[in-house]
């Protein structure tokens, strides 16, 4: 009871900024809470709440009453982790491939014109509009 009382009366000092996150820390842990059931079900974003509170926030510690900050700190870097895995997953590795036409039109320019070499093919299939580097025409 007085540490409620003297909590309401430092709260006067804080800044707008601190008690509307407060305020929405509160809010968002009553909420969960009402969903019903022993333990809280969170959801992606709860996480995602508490994460951005926790970047934005520094006191948000001795609000947060549904999980553990180092809870936080662990989806967030799981957030981070999970976005860099997926940019790096969905991109083409390597050169791209051939397709059987290129590749027996390179063999029959070859074999037709026994004295080009690779740069005077290269410069061939160009014109052609067949855009393949020099060294892969030289494989």
């Amino acid at each position: 009871m007085l540490f409620t009382i003297l909590r309401s009366l430092l709260s006067g000092f804080q800044t707008h900024r601190t008690l509307l996150l407060e305020d929405l820390a509160l809010r968002h842990q009553l909420q969960v809470h009402n969903r019903g059931g022993k333990l809280p079900q969170l959801k992606n974003r709860d996480r995602l709440l508490w994460v951005l509170l926790s970047r934005s926030w520094r006191n948000r510690r001795e609000h947060l009453l549904i999980v553990r900050p180092d809870t936080v700190i662990r989806w967030h870097r799981a957030g981070f982790r999970s976005y860099w895995h997926w940019k790096s997953k969905h991109r083409r590795k390597g050169r791209p491939r051939l397709t059987l036409e290129e590749r027996a039109l390179i063999r029959r320019l070859a074999r037709e014109n026994p004295l080009w070499g690779a740069p005077h093919i290269h410069a061939e299939l160009l014109k052609l509009g067949i855009e393949i580097g020099e060294a892969t025409v030289s494989k």
